[in-house]
């Protein structure tokens, strides 16, 4: 079975499992409300230091709610022997890896879609640089945090700390992705500055770190 059937069936097979359950989604999206209401409460500025804050709010919201789903990436595989029966099988472990990353972007970039427009409402946000590189940032921030995060969910599936040590992992080496992030989506809203710097180090980011994962993936997987 090539890469991208098993890809495509072990992506399908997450939907259904959290359709059903919706944990994940429920996780995140309650996070992500509290994040926003607590920062309108604790904050009341103006127009202007809304634009000049708001890109590191919004990617603290979204970065401490991706760790709640991916905290529970592989929880469901190791409770039913899933990663032990792909161990012994010869299906290729970057398939797995792929569907994963793939299925927690689709989850972070759905629950980003809900609660950006209260950020907006809020903080009465409007770019004042091209509104339309908000996508790319958001796309590439995005991937940032699900593919590192996803690969070090595995590094700590089998700890006993787990949910402690996925932050330990991922926010030190997410430093650079975050701050430019928060740069260019502040650069957009701003217009102090241009965002093109930070997107193209998002992208060699992405790049560099979704090789290096997919290279030791099936090291990890084979890890005892």
């Amino acid at each position: 079975m090539s890469v991208l059937r098993l890809t495509t069936a072990t992506l399908a097979k997450d939907f259904r499992l959290e359709w059903r359950s919706k944990d994940a989604l429920n996780s995140m999206l309650f996070f992500a409300l509290l994040v926003v209401v607590i920062f309108s409460f604790s904050f009341d500025p103006n127009a202007e230091e809304s634009r000049r804050i708001a890109g590191g709010l919004v990617w603290v919201a979204f970065l401490f709610s991706s760790v709640v789903a991916l905290n529970q990436t592989w929880a469901r595989e190791v409770r039913n022997q899933v990663l032990d029966a792909y161990r012994i099988s010869p299906a290729p472990s970057n398939a797995l890896f792929l569907a994963k990353v793939i299925g927690n972007f689709l989850f972070v970039a759905l629950i980003e879609l809900l609660t950006t427009p209260l950020f907006i409402a809020f903080y009465k946000l409007r770019a004042v640089g091209p509104a339309w590189q908000l996508f790319p940032v958001a796309a590439l921030g995005t991937w940032a945090l699900v593919v590192n995060g996803t690969f070090f969910a595995a590094v700590s599936i089998r700890t006993r700390s787990r949910e402690i040590m996925l932050p330990l992992l991922l926010f030190p080496i997410s430093i650079p992705a975050i701050i430019a992030m928060v740069s260019a989506t502040t650069a957009i809203l701003t217009a102090e500055y241009s965002a093109r710097f930070w997107i193209v180090l998002l992208l060699t980011y992405d790049v560099i770190f979704t090789v290096a994962c997919l290279l030791l993936f099936e090291t990890v997987l084979n890890a005892e």
